[in-house]
């Protein structure tokens, strides 16, 4: 079966020790998962590689700024990825996620470039904007949870050996994951960890002007992102539609 045939084949069964998450993922056809799709340097639907456009004010490539984000593909975390619990199979997971996808209304996202710790991302640019995206995942994780395989006690202590507030230490120990909720912010990652400041610095000018033609996102559907072995890369198997009636304006 060819790479195009086992993405789009919703019989398809993944490894036992694939990974699944829920994320944000542009339209297929718009400006905007192109636009992402080529500054990280590949499609993950279709499998088609870019070359990233190179920002004037930089002297390292864009490839060596993206290593991190690239494996991930473009998109934002809505459920952060995970293994399924015994019983579950992943067309369970796909049936389930289109359940959830069906009941949530479309919405435009106003977006900005901005500075995260040491890396640059996406963002929502209004308060509105953030609340309805944070409401987005904690539905999702909410209604998928059950899906979710309890991580092994090792990997839960390895996890929690990892700098934590005391709510977020809860927060992993019951949802898996410890940026959910009142710690969940969204954003699409457009680098790795970067010292330099400057490099920050050029990376949001770039996309600040990119935006600008770009214009706000589109929430109109999730899509299911499969990690199909521990650090491969991920790729996009299924997208999963919104509610086609209406739009509502942030």
């Amino acid at each position: 079966m060819s790479d195009a045939a086992w993405k789009a084949n919703e019989a398809f069964e993944w490894s036992g020790q694939a990974r699944f998450a829920v994320y944000y993922a542009p339209s297929r056809d718009s400006a905007w998962w192109l636009a992402g799709s080529e500054w990280l340097g590949g499609d993950v639907e279709s499998g088609v590689s870019y070359t990233p456009p190179q920002p004037a004010a930089l002297t390292r490539s864009v490839s060596e700024l993206t290593k991190a984000p690239r494996r991930y593909g473009w998109h934002g975390t809505l459920v952060a990825p995970f293994r399924l619990a015994d019983g579950v199979t992943p067309r369970g997971v796909l049936d389930d996620a289109r359940r959830w996808a069906q009941q949530q209304k479309r919405f435009v996202l106003p977006a900005e470039a901005a500075t995260l710790g040491d890396f640059v991302a996406l963002r929502p640019a209004e308060p509105i904007g953030e609340a309805s995206m944070r409401e987005l995942a904690s539905s999702a994780l909410r209604t998928l949870d059950g899906l979710r395989a309890k991580p092994s006690a090792a990997d839960l202590a390895r996890r929690l050996a990892t700098p934590l507030t005391g709510r977020q230490r809860d927060l992993l120990v019951e949802w898996g994951y410890p940026y959910v909720f009142d710690e969940f912010r969204f954003h699409m990652t457009l680098s790795s960890s970067l010292e330099a400041a400057h490099e920050r610095a050029a990376l949001v000018a770039w996309w600040h002007d990119r935006i600008a033609a770009l214009g706000p996102l589109m929430v109109d559907s999730a899509a299911l992102f499969v990690e199909p072995a521990p650090g491969e890369p991920f790729v996009l198997w299924q997208r999963l539609p919104f509610q086609t009636e209406g739009v509502e304006q942030q």
